[in-house]
């Protein structure tokens, strides 16, 4: 099954892309990098290959288009958590998915609002993964992260990938970090997004059974 959603958040409608395969493991709730959306297809591709792999996705606009248009709300992190907070909840409460196991896909800056989000909401989250992201600007929260997380990071990245380290350290979760040869921050290159999605997918895979 395949819907467009709509989750009421704060006196705003989000729109959203809900998938649910027949049989379900579990369902990843993605967080978007600053200046993207449930449209971008590097994330569309990872919630193809986690639907393959029998897991529910839900890719949601953490902003309006009128708020995504201001470039310091893109980088808000405590309000794009607490969105990703209430959607988590809205997911809870429908039928279609309330009792599936939860894990959170992070990109970018998308990474530290998921992460935020799995330190607040410990035992809910069953798994986090970011890609290219910038888990150190939720640092302060890493120590809290209960999650299974794990980080997977473009080769070619480097100021990302020295961010991750500082990051991984923080974390005193069951805990992993990737990299993947010869990928920029946006695994545009040949091939380097669906090595991302692989790992994701065997990650979810494995915390969401």
């Amino acid at each position: 099954m395949q819907k467009e959603v709509r989750i009421p958040i704060n006196g705003v409608n989000l729109e959203g892309s809900l998938a649910i395969p027949e049989t379900p493991k579990g369902i990843v709730i993605f967080s978007h990098g600053s200046g993207s959306s449930r449209r971008s297809p590097r994330n569309n591709f990872v919630a193809k290959v986690l639907f393959d792999a029998d897991i529910a996705t839900l890719l949601f606009d953490l902003l309006t288009e009128e708020e995504d248009e201001i470039y310091e709300t893109r980088f808000n992190i405590p309000l794009l958590t607490e969105r990703l907070k209430i959607a988590t909840k809205w997911i809870t409460e429908q039928k279609e998915t309330g009792k599936m196991k939860i894990g959170y896909f992070g990109a970018s800056t998308g990474a530290a609002s998921a992460l935020q989000a799995a330190a607040a909401l410990g035992d809910q989250i069953k798994a986090v993964v970011s890609r290219g992201g910038r888990p150190d600007m939720a640092m302060q929260y890493l120590s809290d992260v209960k999650s299974p997380t794990l980080l997977i990071v473009g080769g070619w990245d480097e100021p990302v990938i020295n961010m991750n380290q500082a990051a991984l350290v923080q974390l005193n979760c069951e805990k992993k970090m990737e990299i993947v040869p010869e990928a920029t921050h946006l695994f545009e290159e040949d091939g380097k997004i669906e090595e991302a999605a692989k790992l994701a997918k065997e990650w979810f895979t494995k915390y969401l059974k």
